[in-house]
């Protein structure tokens, strides 16, 4: 009797129509931005490793890549503390992105990754500030600091009784 229950709740709640609308009707006529494609595209991979492909689409976006293979020294440290070196292959990457934000704001971003690391330029970027002020300096005073008094007098030394024979010889 129960299952008979339980199956009948599940088919009204399959039967009931659903509120949600349908993604296409969702997004054809609501959609507020222009339908953006890709104008033109380019791919070259070569046989020693390197590459070289860009992207711009309708929405004046581009994006230009390059790769490289270079050889690298890598140093390594085992748990011993022993330092090897070896030459390993590794990728150097430089680029470009140009993009225009929905307020009309255009950005421009250039990158390199290689030994040094990852570097990116833009003007969008943020900049660390620079100190343009001394920083301050301990004062320095300028009288003399007392010193703690040094005696000059040697104090006594008690007498040691070494026995003697008769003769001038020590007895131990």
């Amino acid at each position: 009797m129960k299952l008979f229950v339980i199956a009948a709740v599940l088919a009204v709640a399959a039967a009931a129509p659903s509120s949600y609308a349908t993604y296409e009707k969702t997004y054809e006529k609501d959609y507020k931005y222009p339908e953006i494609t890709v104008t033109s595209q380019s791919d070259e991979r070569n046989l020693d490793g390197s590459s070289k492909w860009s992207h711009a689409q309708s929405d004046y976006t581009t994006r230009d890549e390059t790769q490289e293979q270079k050889k690298f020294t890598v140093t390594t440290v085992d748990d011993y503390g022993k330092e090897y070196t070896e030459e390993v292959y590794g990728n150097t990457n430089k680029g470009s992105s140009y993009w225009v934000s929905p307020e009309g704001e255009k950005f421009t971003l250039t990158w390199a990754a290689d030994e040094a690391g990852f570097q990116p330029k833009g003007d969008h970027l943020p900049v660390a500030p620079v100190h343009v002020y001394e920083l301050p300096v301990a004062p320095v005073h300028e009288y003399v600091l007392p010193v703690a008094p040094v005696h000059e007098y040697q104090l006594p030394v008690a007498p040691v009784h070494i026995p003697f024979n008769g003769k001038g010889y020590k007895i131990y």
